[in-house]
This record gives structure tokens, sequence and C-alpha cells, in this order.
């Protein structure tokens, strides 16, 4: 069955782990973890981990937080659940108002959701309210890029640009029309950053006309990608024409920050980076409560909800919608988040880590890209630096880094998309709490464990350079 104890102990019995569900052919080790502290994870043997991708993007505070258990015990003992549809709560209350302050102008209302697919779902269905209540019952497309991640749900699927997922949608969901991604590496011929970002410009407002300005929703866009892109960093000229195109073709422009907000880019949302560029919605997860407790955020100007309340209103909302432990724990966070600067610190960390990576980058081979913002970094791995030839090998490229990574002490989230079509990447994101001697480590870690790596590429042949 497998030389995986835990697996081969639940075969023929009830229970197991979520593992379970998936493939077999992932071969990577799951270390069974047991606590965490920091920036760092202990397994059950007690081997002690650098949690590389906050696990994964989420941890941004880190773990063991007493300060943050102890508000969510004091809030269950004290109210420990609250329907929205029947009462008020005071953590409701408290978190929307911290959000909203730290977002800025545009951003005065916030509708909390159990988690990132779920408010992105939101986002989506409260932009088709507002229009049926306007009488433009002609817009339901929503246009996102090919490749994008913007949830796991039969909606948020149909969302996000992953080939991988076309036979699944197939007649059964509604895939929304894509665009190409403002990448910005591994280039189609002739392009450079900038004339692609404006090659893909324009094929956004090349969709909007062929589908009709009027059947168009919204354009739904990470400001900075996330795992499907391997941390790509847009053109800002590209999110500036975005931003123009949406405004006068009247389609609501929303920035899906699941992964990007909450600090981690250096700002609270990676939208602020751009203030001209200001989105319709935003929305969050992950981060804001820093996997504490699940919760998501929808955030949108008064003016927008205000109004439509007065007319159809948004009622749909979910049974855990904006509950009192999750907001405990979010305020706890941002009380952490704004008293020790952790956005500053995802700037000073970030340019630290960055020029490690580099130099990191310039001594192996199979390193062929540095990308992100912040403490949203990726590796981009590659065959060939010269030509960005993909590596062709099984197992895949990120499943060895993975397991090598496990070795030499580094919990790492690592990806093919698409099967490879985009490319291979590792996410270098690890808690906005990291020192400088905690990314020191981590890049040592990383070079022994990349080292590793390319050593068994070349013994197989699939590393082309030198």
């Amino acid at each position: 069955m497998s030389d995986d104890p835990i697996r081969a102990r639940y075969h023929n019995r009830a229970g197991g782990p979520q593992d379970l569900f998936y493939a077999t052919s992932d071969t990577v080790p799951r270390p069974l973890l047991v606590r965490g502290q920091g920036i760092h994870l202990y397994d059950s043997n007690g081997r002690e981990y650098i949690d590389m991708s906050s696990g994964p993007v989420t941890a941004n505070i880190g773990h063991g937080d007493a300060t943050v258990a102890e508000a969510m015990a004091r809030q269950a003992a004290t109210l420990g659940f609250v329907s929205a549809r029947q009462a008020r709560h005071e953590p409701n209350l408290a978190l929307a108002e911290r959000v909203s302050r730290l977002a800025g102008v545009g951003f005065e209302r916030v509708l909390f959701s159990s988690g990132g697919s779920e408010a992105v779902e939101f986002a989506v269905k409260l932009l088709r309210q507002r229009a049926i209540a306007l009488g433009e019952t002609r817009r339901c497309h929503v246009i996102t890029c090919m490749p994008s991640y913007h949830g796991s749900t039969i909606g948020t699927l149909g969302l996000s640009g992953d080939p991988a997922n076309e036979a699944f949608l197939d007649g059964f969901a509604t895939r929304h029309p894509k665009v190409p991604a403002p990448l910005s590496y591994r280039l189609p011929d002739n392009h450079d950053t900038q004339t692609w970002a404006r090659h893909c410009a324009e094929a956004l407002e090349d969709r909007i006309r062929e589908l009709g300005a009027d059947t168009v929703l919204a354009f739904l866009i990470e400001p900075v990608g996330g795992l499907a892109s391997g941390a790509a960093v847009p053109a800002e000229s590209y999110l500036r024409a975005a931003r123009e195109i949406c405004s006068r073709y009247g389609i609501a422009l929303v920035f899906d920050e699941v992964l990007c907000g909450a600090g981690r880019t250096g700002a609270f949302l990676a939208a602020h980076h751009l203030p001209e560029v200001r989105p319709d919605l935003a929305i969050m997860a992950k981060g804001l409560s820093s996997g504490y407790a699940p919760l998501g955020a929808v955030l949108a100007p008064a003016s927008m909800v205000d109004w439509l309340a007065t007319k159809t209103g948004f009622g749909y909302t979910h049974t855990y919608s904006a509950h009192p432990v999750s907001a405990a724990a979010a305020l706890a966070v941002l009380d952490r988040y704004q008293r020790e600067d952790l956005a500053g610190n995802a700037r000073r960390m970030g340019a630290h880590l960055r020029a490690g990576l580099e130099g990191l980058a310039e001594r192996s081979s199979i390193v062929g890209d540095v990308r992100g913002k912040g403490l949203l970094l990726a590796l981009e791995l590659v065959a060939d630096k010269h030509s960005k030839a993909m590596l062709r090998c099984s197992p895949p490229p990120a499943d060895r880094v993975r397991s090598h990574g496990l070795e030499h002490g580094l919990l790492i989230y690592a990806r093919r998309s698409a099967g490879g079509r985009f490319g291979d990447w590792v996410m270098v994101t690890p808690p906005l709490i990291i020192d400088e001697a905690g990314c020191d480590e981590l890049l040592r870690r990383l070079d022994a464990t990349l080292g590793a790596v390319e050593a068994e590429l070349r013994r197989e042949g699939a590393v082309v350079g030198e």
C-alpha cells in the first residue's frame, strides 16, 4: 500500500488524516506536527522545521501566540456563537471598524466569511445583487486571468485560471472568461515586461468588447500573484490600465487579496502600493486571522452597500459569517500586526531575504527567477537558465523540493502549475515576524535543499545548464 506508516495504519481502519483523500501519486512525506512556536514547527519525533510557506501563506504572526489563544478562549467562554441574521456582537463591530480603518477610503463596509473561497463568492454575489437592483440583469460574466487562483468551491473553480480544472468543470459549472495574465517571466517572443503588460491590457479590453460590456460584471485579479503564478507582480502600468478600462466600461475592478493582503507585501493591502488604482472591492482571508480561526472578508464602499440596503439588500451569507471567536482571533492578530509594524517588517525582511535568494539563484543552475513583493516571494525552477526551459522529470520538481526540504528542516510549499504549463516554483513566504537571523537560517537550509535537488536532477540528466 505505502511506506507511509500513518497511511498504512488507516488502510483498513475508519478515520485517518485528511490527506487520505489526496492522490497516492503524491509521495512527499507529511510529518505529524504536534506544536508550533514563532516561525518554527515541531513533529512527533521532536524534529524542528522552519515554516517557509506560513502554512501556506497564512500564519502571518507565526505559531503559538498565547495572546491570540487567550482572546479566543475568552470569547468562546463569553459568547461562543451568534447568528448575524438574529443579533449583533461586539467582536464583529470592532473588527469591521479596525479592518475598515486599516484599509482606508473606499472600504467603509466589511462583510465577513469563513474563508477565502467563500469571500470571493460573497464579492461576486454582492456585485450581481447590485446589478439586479440597478436593472442591469445581463451582467453575469466575471473576467479573470490565465493563470490565476480564486478558490476551490464549484463557483470559484470556474473563476480560477487553471487548465487542469477543465475536465472537472466541463458541462458541470460555469467557466468564466479568461485573459492572459501580466506575467514577467518566460514571455512570448519579442515581448518585455512592459510590452507584455500592454498586450494583456489590450486583451482585457478586447474581451470586454467581445462579450459586450453590458454583460460583464467584474474583472477579478490578484494584485500580486499567489499560488497559481508564483508571486508574479503585475507591471504598475497594467494595473493602471485595468482600472481605466473597468471605469470606462462601467465594470467593477475586484482585487483578490486573500493571499497578498494583511501586510504580506509590505502594506495592509497590496492595493495600497498603488493608491490611484483603488479597486471597487477587495477580498481578504488567510493572514487576516493568521490561521488561528477560519475567516475571510469582503471590503466594500459605503456608497455601494448602503444604497443596496435600500433596495434588495444582500442576504447570501452563511451560518458562520462574522463568527465571534474568529473575529476575536483576528482582533488579537491585528493588535500584534500594528504593535510590531509587521507590514514594515515584511518590507525590511523581504528586501533582506530577496537579496539572499538572488545570491542563491546566481549559484544555482536550476533557479531561473526570483520575484515577488515584501515577504511574498518565489523562485522559478528551470532546466536551463538561458532558454528558461522547464524541468521535465518524474517526480516533478515541486515534489523533490518539498521532500528534500523536510530533510533539511524546511516545510515548503512548491508547485507545478497546470501540469507544468506555466512553470514550477517554490514559494518563499515565511511568517511576517521573521528576523534577519531567521532569514539567514532559512536561506542556509534552502541552499542545501536546492543543492540536493540539483544534484539529483543532474544524475538523471534533467538539467541542461552548467
